[in-house]
């Protein structure tokens, strides 16, 4: 489990295109240092699982099932990344429950700078709006932030110059892919409501 407090912004050092995967080597110092094999890291959102370690580097594996969902298959020699290591059990939770499941892909639709802040505009893939509610939490390349606005096919979010400097947020432009995690409580919610929950209209009785 993460909590979407990145780490360190790294870099792809080198991409390996397989049958039906792709091999990922990518340089962190700080997530890999006391890193192994089988260690779990988040890269944009994603949870990926480290097959190779070297010197500020490690290497992954990526699936056609997370390639097909993710925004990971854009990525080349020289990409930036948000990295983040696993939540140490007992440890504070900064952001929000994140799981590094990505549930969607959106697009920048628009960059507002201001003063002390800048508002982005990500469109919501029709599936996901659901989840989406203003004050609520959502992922964005795996960074946790807050919903400033929920539209019917758009949230916009609001970035601090620290998120902008040291995360991928601060160098995407319109047009660029984000990984999108919805916030799972609200998966939950919905799946153990089931039929059981009223219908537009309708009251609970």
């Amino acid at each position: 489990m993460f909590t979407g407090i990145v780490e360190e912004l790294g870099e792809v050092t080198a991409v390996e295109q397989l049958d039906d995967a792709s091999r990922f080597r990518l340089r962190g110092p700080v997530v890999t240092e006391g890193a192994k094999h089988g260690d779990s890291i988040a890269v944009n959102g994603v949870c990926l699982t480290v097959v190779e370690l070297g010197e500020h580097e490690f290497t992954a594996d990526v699936m056609a099932e997370t390639l097909n969902r993710s925004s990971l298959g854009a990525l080349t020699t020289g990409s930036r990344v948000n990295l983040e290591r696993p939540m140490a059990l007992g440890g504070r939770l900064g952001g929000h429950i994140v799981q590094g499941h990505v549930d969607g892909t959106g697009r920048i639709m628009e960059r507002r700078p201001s003063e002390n802040w800048e508002i982005v505009k990500i469109s919501l893939p029709a599936a996901l709006t659901r989840y989406v509610v203003e004050k609520g939490s959502i992922t964005v390349d795996g960074v946790s932030l807050t919903v400033v606005e929920a539209g019917p096919d758009y949230f916009t979010i609001s970035l601090i110059p620290t998120t902008l400097a040291l995360t991928t947020l601060g160098i995407k432009g319109p047009g660029d892919p984000v990984n999108l995690e919805v916030d799972v409580i609200a998966k939950y919610v919905e799946r153990l409501l089931g039929d059981s929950a009223p219908r537009t209209g309708e009251e609970a009785e």
